[in-house]
């Protein structure tokens, strides 16, 4: 089973439990709490249930686990020369972006791609805008060694600075036990385990559909009525309440970056050639990914399909209001130009997306739906883009929402 299967099978399951027990967004139940080593606030509009079935068996969550990956996603002393770190291009600053159209590694070095957010990322089938990875731990390898990221020589060079700082050296012992701890995969496992803990909910938005119809304007309603109709943007910004991060978690062409002066057959028909000459590994992946002109084939450098070319993931829309640049290459600045983007049908070309059509929205429905966006913001997230709340200076993980023990169902306030 693929890491698509399988998440599509946990929110199966997640579905009947809540069609069974009637826990969701309109109520709750509560069972004895199972004694756990870590306890997680799952923020309202977020499934407890569901955070608990995306822990993977062979990284399960120990405060100690998360506080040292917590400092480790800070720590620039990963990089090459100590200036990138994980929080560079993910600033809780920026919502866990980095306010750039693409994202800068080491010595200024630009990439071809505008960088997500970490936030909620433990839910995406897949990593990346496209989706060359599976999980959190495969995805924190690659920027280690991307030379225009954070450009280390190997992983092996990484293990090697990272036993080198003492200071770390006893927490990887208490974490991981065995005689050599400190190795790329215990790395990646203690971040990935500090990024499980980012989770954004408590919108706005979350609390109006708990049952608080104040929670947002009368504009954002109307928004929302748009959203899920004439503007379309549901189709492809899926909301549930047992997947509610409004994507599908596919892959769609909407013209962006499918400049007609670019010879996207003779980039493919490179990727081709290399694939058949067992060129490209994992490593030639991910600098392509990065490299202007291959970077714009899409999903094609993961499937090779040409139904895939300037194919990229269906971005998630919680705290998008905090996330700008927007689109896989910063090219749009504000809400409103994402809005008008769509409006006019996304732009030609042979690969575009069959759902992606002029919506001939007016002057007032365009207001509407940004003030629906900017519901989505979590108050906590917030807070965090305003340094209310400095996450590398907490001495333990999660976020000042209701506390959740795993094994409790419970998840509302």
């Amino acid at each position: 089973m693929n890491g698509g299967d399988m998440r599509r099978a946990k929110l199966l399951a997640l579905g009947l439990i809540i069609a069974g027990f009637g826990l969701g967004l309109g109520g709750a139940r509560a069972t004895s709490p199972v004694p756990q080593k870590f306890q997680i606030r799952i923020p309202l509009g977020i499934p407890a249930d569901l955070w608990e079935m995306m822990i993977p068996a062979d990284n399960p969550m120990t405060e100690a686990k998360v506080a040292l990956g917590r400092d480790l996603y800070f720590e620039k002393r990963l990089s090459v020369d100590n200036t990138v770190s994980c929080a560079t291009c993910h600033d809780p600053r920026f919502a866990f972006t980095d306010g750039k159209p693409v994202s800068e590694g080491v010595g200024g070095k630009k990439g071809a791609r505008n960088a997500p957010t970490v936030l909620n990322a433990m839910f995406n089938e897949e990593q990346f805008w496209d989706g060359r990875v599976k999980t959190l731990e495969e995805q924190v390898l690659q920027p280690l060694i991307n030379p225009v990221e954070m450009a280390m020589p190997s992983h092996e060079a990484v293990v090697a600075k990272v036993r080198g700082i003492p200071e770390y050296a006893q927490r990887f012992r208490e974490v991981f036990g065995g005689p050599n701890p400190v190795t790329i995969e215990n790395i990646a496992k203690a971040i990935a385990a500090f990024e499980r803990t980012l989770l954004s909910g408590d919108s706005p938005f979350d609390r109006f559909m708990a049952g608080d119809p104040k929670a947002i304007s009368e504009a954002a309603k109307r928004g929302w009525e748009l959203f899920k109709g004439k503007a379309r943007c549901i189709t492809c910004h899926e909301f549930n309440p047992s997947s509610p991060f409004f994507t599908d978690f596919k892959y769609h062409n909407i013209g962006i970056g499918m400049k007609a002066t670019r010879n996207f057959e003779a980039l493919a028909r490179q990727i081709q050639q290399m694939a058949q000459e067992n060129r490209l590994t994992k490593e030639a992946l991910d600098r392509l990914a990065l490299t202007e002109g291959f970077s714009e084939l899409g999903r094609f450098l993961v499937t090779r399909q040409p139904k895939d070319v300037g194919a990229f993931k269906t971005s998630p829309l919680r705290d998008i209001e905090l996330t700008a640049p927007y689109m896989h290459d910063g090219s749009l600045k504000t809400l409103r130009e994402v809005i008008d983007f769509y409006d006019k049908g996304g732009e030609p070309n042979p690969n575009l997306d069959g759902g992606i059509v002029k919506l001939n929205l007016t002057e007032q429905e365009k207001a509407d739906l940004e003030e629906f966006l900017k519901s989505l913001t979590s108050d906590w997230v917030r807070r965090v883009a305003r340094g209310e709340i400095k996450l590398a200076a907490e001495p333990t993980s999660g976020n000042p929402t209701p506390t959740v023990a795993r094994g409790s169902r419970s998840w509302r306030r």
